[in-house]
């Protein structure tokens, strides 16, 4: 009898210890994430399976979002995952454009930081309308000055992204981590694996 208790104690006791692992891991290293929408095509497609990394911009508490152990800051160029501004209970995913001081402009479609022409390689462009900036922010913007510990981001779909030329700037306190690998990727559409894509790094 005191056997069958120390073999069910020691079963109950792996399990909580590969939750607490589990836990950590999920809130501190790695975390899974599924694409929902085309505004980073062909970056991302929807229905692919990426991995993030939450540790490589810093340690942070839980739910207070305070960074505990600085390590790095985003940078230009990297896809990050965040709080969505607007619905704090959704995730985004875009493309970082500009970081804190950076002067951004956007005009008939390219990207100006600083006064200086973007090297726009990972920006796509389905139409070739080109709307007036008083009518909306989309191929006209700016210029805007990027805040103090915020960033501003984009999605690599430029003409079917709803991103910081239409609702502002990320709180470097909402980035979750930087989007490193695609791990499955699965068609809808066609209902097929996409198996060229498994393992593809991201940047």
């Amino acid at each position: 009898m005191a056997n069958r208790k120390s073999k069910f104690r020691e079963y109950i006791e792996a399990i909580v210890i590969a939750l607490i692992i589990a836990f950590f891991i999920r809130t501190f290293v790695i975390q899974a994430y599924k694409i929902p929408s085309g505004s980073m095509k062909p970056t991302l497609l929807i229905g692919d399976h990426i991995l993030v990394n939450k540790f490589i911009y810093g340690i942070k508490m839980p739910y207070f979002r305070n960074t505990l152990i600085p390590i790095k800051e985003p940078r230009k160029g990297d896809i990050v995952v965040f709080i969505y501004p607007e619905d704090r209970s959704k995730d985004f995913i875009k493309r970082v454009i500009a970081t804190s001081g950076d002067t951004v402009e956007i005009r008939n479609k390219k990207i100006y930081l600083n006064g200086k022409l973007y090297k726009d390689n990972k920006g796509v462009y389905v139409d070739n309308f080109n709307i007036p900036g008083s009518v909306q922010p989309r191929d006209n913007f700016g210029p805007v000055t990027v805040p103090p510990s915020s960033l501003f981001v984009m999605g690599d779909n430029r003409d079917q992204s709803y991103d910081s030329r239409f609702w502002g700037f990320v709180d470097r306190k909402d980035v979750l981590g930087k989007a490193i690998v695609i791990y499955w990727s699965w068609n809808r559409e066609d209902h097929n694996v996409r198996w060229e894509r498994f393992g593809n790094l991201l940047h």
